[in-house]
């Protein structure tokens, strides 16, 4: 109202206009500012999608890389193929190799002890990455393991003649002598094989190879059938493994490694025990003392009720003077 009580002429369509104008002018500025401030992308810059199969992600991405463009994933290339098709198909579509790759390879098979308990797509891709139709391959799946889980890893190995599920299973408690005695159980089977091998090596499910197959046996080659078995005199801290008696304790839901203060006799044939790497790679020949000499048998017993076992039970009888080892590494 006006002051002297008359209406002002007032227009709605008048307002609605000068808001449209407004809102124009300012998605204007702000396009304006993208485009003045935003850095151009030439096209090798812009990232490129790939819809990838495992099979194909490694020939995509490097075709990427030479065009000098990005590559990304769209889905996890981690998934594995086993169980979507027969045993043929399956070694065939994952690109298993089926013939040595050389005459030195075919001539020099290995035998490996994989031992699982957890994670078969992280089982396949190492199984993968280290089977050639020469080698050898015992398996051992811990006992407490799921049903299924053991169940497809059988499955997987029912695919290759060279490959095989241990004959006896350990329930394995971390740093018992169950863990040692997993590989031994492996070592067992693997010395009634008719493959020739010339060396062993021993792997958990996790690992994963950093060197071929020819890489590999020309490295032990070198050691003209000697074994590879890291390890030291036990530093003072280290000492209570075998000073003491543990014992492995199993329930239900856990296990684990209890220390009593009960002290343990000293080792059996008046030997200096070592501490050093569970993982090795042996020659045949030290596989069949490791199974059948009295001091290794006896050294077996006396570890029994130590921690970790397998940390000293190879690299002690390795550097038993006047055996295998001229230069223990």
């Amino acid at each position: 109202m006006g002051t002297n009580g008359t209406k002002q002429p007032f227009s709605a369509m008048t307002v609605n206009s000068q808001m449209w104008r407004f809102l124009v002018v300012f998605i204007f500025c702000i396009l304006l500012l993208i485009l003045l401030y935003t850095p151009k992308l030439s096209d090798k810059d812009i990232p490129v999608k790939y819809k990838q199969t495992a099979s194909s992600a490694l020939a995509e991405a490097c075709k990427a890389i030479v065009e000098g463009k990005r590559f990304f994933v769209q889905e996890n290339l981690l998934k594995t193929s086993f169980g979507k098709s027969n045993c043929s198909c399956y070694v065939t579509q994952s690109h298993y190799i089926t013939k040595p790759l050389s005459a030195e390879e075919a001539t020099f098979p290995l035998a490996y002890i994989l031992t699982l308990h957890k994670e078969f797509d992280t089982f396949e891709r190492l199984f993968r990455a280290i089977y050639m139709p020469q080698n050898i391959y015992c398996v051992h799946v811990d006992k407490k393991a799921p049903n299924a889980f053991k169940k497809k890893v059988a499955q997987l190995l029912g695919c290759f003649p060279n490959a095989f599920l241990a004959s006896q299973s350990e329930l394995v408690v971390y740093a018992g002598i169950s863990r040692l005695q997993a590989d031994l159980n492996c070592m067992k089977d693997l010395v009634k094989s008719e493959v020739p091998w010339k060396y062993l090596l021993n792997t958990c499910g996790q690992d994963f190879p950093l060197k071929t197959n020819k890489e590999i046996i020309q490295h032990l080659k070198g050691y003209k059938g000697k074994n590879i078995t890291p390890g030291m005199l036990p530093p003072p801290h280290i000492l209570r493994r075998t000073k003491y008696i543990h014992r492995e304790q199993v329930y239900s839901f856990f296990a684990f490694m209890l220390r009593t203060f009960l002290w343990k006799t000293p080792p059996p044939h008046d030997l200096m025990v070592y501490f050093g790497s569970a993982y090795i790679a042996i020659s045949r020949e030290f596989v069949d003392f490791v199974l059948k000499d009295q001091r290794s048998i006896d050294l077996l017993e006396w570890s029994k009720d130590t921690y970790s076992p397998d940390e000293h039970f190879w690299v002690t009888l390795n550097r038993i003077p006047g055996m295998f080892c001229f230069l223990c590494v």
